[in-house]
Formats: structure tokens, C-alpha cells, sequence
């Protein structure tokens, strides 16, 4: 774009930046206040937006209301993990009953038993553990693969995120886990195909999503997965797939989806039913390391891995709420949430797309084929930050960086309301968005 649309980019950001401080004078003294005890105001980095974040203050349904009374319509679905919308009666429910017996017994209880049936049932797992978070499940998975096979590196994705200690968005974050890693090429085939071989003798794990989430919602190709399940067989090495996000596209995992089923996989997210939680699993042969019992067992330590209010909560949420017909019919609205955003995009000839799959959606400034990650670093992040002001101040809450995940409150009235607030940016934006 030629610096005269640049600038015009630029002002139009702050006008809508000024208007967004004007809006919310709580939300600003909040963050200011905040300021004075975290950095930037700041204890979870996704969260901050600028000019400053929003302070929700309570939440009811597909709904959030701030600290300044503007109540939105929730599509951000806490990235995925808030799959049930905001206080659902079956999970406040089982959460007060889980209350009622104690949280921590400090010892095995009948509510981890039922999970691990059900999650091990639901995913095709042999055998499965518990963590607090994702990014422990991925750090356990990974940490499995090399134990298991003797070699110490890994082969993440560039442009990959398995976690606040696994970050590959433009190479290997400096707080990073210190694992030596050889960066794949995500649905790069012939290139991936490559460093695989060439280190296949150092190679503990390839490990990756089956579609990015953080990445923007990014589908692999079924012929990149094909390819890299026959590699890492061929050269033992474990696959693992990170379906922390995506195996809520499809009851039994995007993997049963895809046809690809990988050595382990981790889980989490909503898998708790809103509560702190994480899974890894898979084969037999590499679980078993971590069985007590056996002499030289691997250990895996975690105070809260089977705290009762997660096991309670996320065994009535996979089997009452999160049913396979559930997981169709909400993932089936978000197809047709998304082919109606592309063809509005169509429609009014602006170079914006939507890509995802089922309920996990995330809008891009541009009309290009999105492929790879870096296919995006040729994007004007500045449009996603008016779209995502612009949506503000129509009422709707999706991620800054353009992420949408729709819960199971969000119903089609609400995406019509989406599509239609979406069209209102265009119109209002179109100079900038050609």
C-alpha cells in the first residue's frame, strides 16, 4: 500500500484508539492502576490490547459486561477454552458439588478415573495423564518422546505455538524451554520431508497442530500430515499433535477427522469444562514411562493434575454438554459462519478473509492464499486492530489479532449479528481495505 494509504490507516486507528479512552474511563484507570503492580498491567500477554485492555467485570451466557456498564457479545470464547459460555447451569452445578466434597484430598478419587474413561474413549488414547494447562501437557508429551526414544531434539513448526514456553512464531522465543529444535516448514511438504531426514538419527518428536490456532487458524494439508505420519514411522520418531484447540472440531479430535492418528496427543482447553486443565496421551509403549509402579519410572509431578473441581466439572461437561451431536451441530455453525463472512468479503471486493475450521475462525486483512504463518507477516496488523475497535463499538468481543471461537451460546442470531457488524466495518473502512 502506498504511504498515503498507510497514513490514512494510521489516522484512522487513532481516531478510533481516542474514541475506544473516551468510551471506557474505568477500564483506563483500571489498567493504570493495574500498572502500578504487574507489568503493563499485564499477568497473561494475549489479553493486552491497545490502547489499554478492557476489565470484564461479569459474565452471563455468550455475554460480558466491562467495568464501564457495555455489555458485548462473547465470540472470543476465552481462545477456545470457553466452549460453554459463561456460567452454565450443569457446569455450576457440578462445580457446587465438587465444592461440597473438598477440592484437594492430597490422594486418587473416583472423578479422575471417570474423566480418563471418558477422554481416552473420546480420543482413541491408550492410557492418559492430567496436567494444569496445555503447555504442561506439551512439555510432558515432548519431554515422553525424548525418554522414549534416546534422542534429545524436536521438529516444531515455524510459525507454531504448543504453549508459553513453546513459541515459535518468528523462530524460538527466548523464554522458550531450552530444547534444541530443528524448525519444520508447516505445510511445506518437499522441505519438511527434507529436515526430516536429514535429522532423523537426532529426532525425538515432530509436533504440531493439525490446524494453527494461534497460528491463524491455519489448516494442514491432508498431504503434509500423510507425509509426516509416514516419516516419523519410518525413522521412529514420535508423532505428536497439539489438539489442546482443535480437537473441539470433531467429536473424537481433528485427527478422527482427518484420518491421521499420531503416536501421542495433548489436550486441554475446554476439556475441564472452564477449569485449569491439560491432557497428553497415546501408545501404550510410551505412556507406560510414566507408570509408578515400574522400576525407573518417569515422574510427573503436579499438585492441582487431579484436583477435584477439574475432574468433577470436565467429566460432566464431555458427557452431558460437549455430546458428539453438540460438537457437529456447533461446528456446522461455525462453517456457515465463515463461508458467509468470505462471501461478504467477495461481495464488496475487500481484501479480508476468514479461515479456520468448524467453530475455531480467524479474519485476515488480506485476499491472498494463507497457507504458511509467514504468509501473514505481509499483512497490516493495524487492520486488525480497527476491525477489532471497530467491532467493539458495535458491541461484539473477538481477539485483537482477529480470532473468533464460537461456545455453545452463540447461536445463529448472534453470527447474523457478526456478519452484519463485520459488513458495517467494510463500508465504513472500504478505502482502507481494497
Amino acid at each position: 500500500m502506498a504511504d498515503g494509504g498507510s497514513d490514512r490507516i494510521g489516522s484512522a486507528l487513532a481516531e478510533a484508539s481516542a474514541a475506544f479512552t473516551v468510551r471506557n474511563p474505568k477500564s483506563h484507570a483500571m489498567h493504570m492502576r493495574a500498572s502500578e503492580v504487574m507489568p503493563g498491567g499485564n499477568t497473561r500477554t494475549v489479553l493486552f490490547t491497545s490502547p489499554f485492555p478492557l476489565r470484564v467485570e461479569q459474565a452471563s451466557g455468550a455475554e460480558i459486561t466491562d467495568v464501564d456498564g457495555h455489555t458485548y457479545l462473547d465470540l472470543l470464547g476465552e481462545y477456545s477454552a470457553g466452549l460453554y459460555g459463561h456460567s452454565h447451569p450443569d457446569i455450576l452445578e457440578a462445580a457446587r458439588a465438587a465444592l461440597d466434597k473438598g477440592l484437594n484430598f492430597g490422594g486418587h478419587h473416583p472423578a479422575e478415573v471417570t474423566l480418563a474413561e471418558v477422554v481416552t474413549r473420546r480420543f482413541a488414547l491408550d492410557l492418559v495423564r492430567f496436567t494444569n494447562s496445555g503447555t504442561e501437557a506439551n512439555m510432558m508429551a515432548l519431554a515422553a518422546a525424548r525418554c522414549f526414544t534416546g534422542r534429545a531434539k524436536i521438529m516444531p513448526m515455524q510459525g507454531g505455538y504448543h504453549g508459553g514456553t513453546l513459541y515459535f512464531s518468528h523462530g524460538a522465543s527466548p523464554v522458550n524451554a531450552p530444547f534444541d529444535c530443528v524448525l519444520g516448514r508447516y505445510n511445506d511438504t518437499g522441505e519438511t520431508r527434507r529436515l526430516i531426514s536429514e535429522h532423523a538419527g537426532e529426532l525425538a518428536a515432530v509436533i504440531l497442530e493439525p490446524m494453527l490456532g494461534g497460528g491463524g487458524c491455519i489448516p494442514a494439508s491432508p498431504e503434509f500430515l500423510a507425509m509426516l505420519r509416514e516419516e516419523t514411522a519410518r525413522h521412529g520418531i514420535v508423532l505428536v499433535f497439539d489438539e489442546v484447540m482443535t480437537s473441539r472440531l470433531h467429536p473424537g479430535g481433528l485427527s478422527a477427522k482427518l484420518g491421521v492418528e499420531p503416536d501421542l496427543k495433548t489436550l486441554g482447553k475446554y476439556l475441564g469444562g472452564g477449569m485449569s486443565v491439560g491432557a497428553f496421551g497415546g501408545r501404550r509403549e510410551i505412556m507406560e514411562l510414566f507408570d509408578p509402579a515400574r522400576p525407573n519410572a518417569l515422574p510427573h509431578a503436579g499438585t492441582f493434575n487431579n484436583n477435584t473441581l477439574t475432574m468433577t466439572v470436565g467429566g460432566v461437561a464431555m458427557t452431558r454438554i460437549y455430546t458428539a451431536e453438540a460438537c457437529e451441530a456447533l461446528n456446522a455453525r461455525g462453517d456457515r459462519l465463515r463461508d458467509g463472512l468470505n462471501e461478504l468479503f467477495m461481495r464488496y471486493q475487500v481484501k479480508m478473509k476468514a479461515t479456520g475450521q468448524g467453530s475455531m475462525i480467524a479474519l485476515h486483512p488480506s485476499a491472498a492464499e494463507i497457507a504458511r504463518p509467514e504468509d501473514l507477516d505481509r499483512t497490516d496488523k493495524r487492520l486488525r486492530q480497527l476491525l477489532f475497535l471497530d467491532l467493539l463499538e458495535q458491541g461484539i468481543y473477538i481477539a485483537e489479532r482477529g480470532f473468533i471461537a464460537l461456545s455453545l451460546m452463540v447461536t445463529d442470531v448472534d453470527c447474523s449479528r457478526l456478519l452484519r457488524a463485520v459488513e458495517g466495518h467494510i463500508t465504513r473502512r472500504r478505502d482502507l481495505l481494497l
